[in-house]
């Protein structure tokens, strides 16, 4: 059974879920424009094993709208608020892309809630180019909506193969871009966009996991190795033949790489090849 809300925080109401309650405690955040469902194959994979706790960050999903200016540390406080309202004094802490960003810093400034770290499709260490690049993004949607902007994106996120296979998916995937507020995703997109703690991470402590797709483009190879340099002791995973939205792509393939890290198995994964 799962239990649902919406908890207060501050003026700003957020929708949350909760799967999987007796497991070990592990709270989920999602990437800019998403919303908590596109944890939905990941999370019913790891309910089992795990209390997972999955929300819609403000502005996303049926969480507040927030309008103005988003900070990074705000999307700290609130996914902290969640984890105490579900009882998690400490907890496993996945984060996908801007959730990954969300993730770091919530590691370097409390370390201390956190049991293990997976950071997945994650950035860091941005080269001149690709800051270029993200911002350029930003501007162009500054200056369109957030649907053309996901429509331009596609293929930067999803191989064709799977588009051509899973319509439906593809179709829902507009659907819930066609019903985003435009000022709520520009404004968590420029948190994605102008924030990188590639020269802090070997601060993070805890046990970390950093995954990424071997054909994505943002979140690159390069990033998740530099990552792996910088983060004492993590593990990497880059899974083969993917982009971006692994979630949405791969997400027993995610599931099965995450649990084997959180759980403390050491098995090989054919299906998995590691930097």
């Amino acid at each position: 059974m799962a239990r649902s809300g919406q908890l207060d925080v501050e003026g700003v109401l957020l929708n949350w879920r909760l799967e999987g309650e007796g497991g070990a405690p592990l709270v989920c955040i999602h990437g800019v424009g998403s919303y908590l469902e596109a944890w939905n194959g990941v999370a019913e994979r790891l309910r089992d094993r795990f209390a997972v706790l999955t929300f819609d960050l403000r502005g996303h999903g049926r969480s507040s709208r927030v309008k103005g200016r988003y900070e990074i540390d705000a999307f700290v406080a609130e996914t902290l608020a969640l984890a105490d309202h579900v009882g998690f004094a400490t907890f496993n802490l996945a984060g996908f892309s801007l959730g990954g960003l969300i993730a770091q810093r919530l590691a370097l400034t409390h370390a201390e809630r956190l049991q293990k770290l997976v950071l997945l499709s994650t950035v860091a260490g941005r080269t001149p180019e690709e800051r270029h690049a993200v911002r350029g993004r930003l501007a162009e949607l500054m200056a369109s909506d957030a649907s053309a902007h996901h429509a331009a994106s596609l293929s930067r996120w999803l191989t064709e193969d799977f588009q051509n296979r899973n319509p439906e998916i593809i179709a829902e995937l507009r659907r819930r871009d066609a019903e985003t507020d435009r000022d709520c995703y520009v404004a968590a997109y420029r948190v994605l966009a102008e924030t990188d703690f590639g020269g802090i991470l070997d601060r993070i402590t805890c046990q970390t996991l950093i995954v990424t797709g071997a054909d994505d483009q943002g979140a690159s190879p390069r990033m998740a190795r530099l990552m792996h340099e910088q983060v004492q002791g993590s593990q990497i995973a880059i899974l083969p033949r993917l982009r971006h939205s692994i979630l949405i792509e791969a997400p027993a393939l995610v599931a099965d790489t995450m649990a084997d890290f959180l759980l403390g198995v050491d098995r090989a994964r054919a299906a998995v090849a590691h930097a």
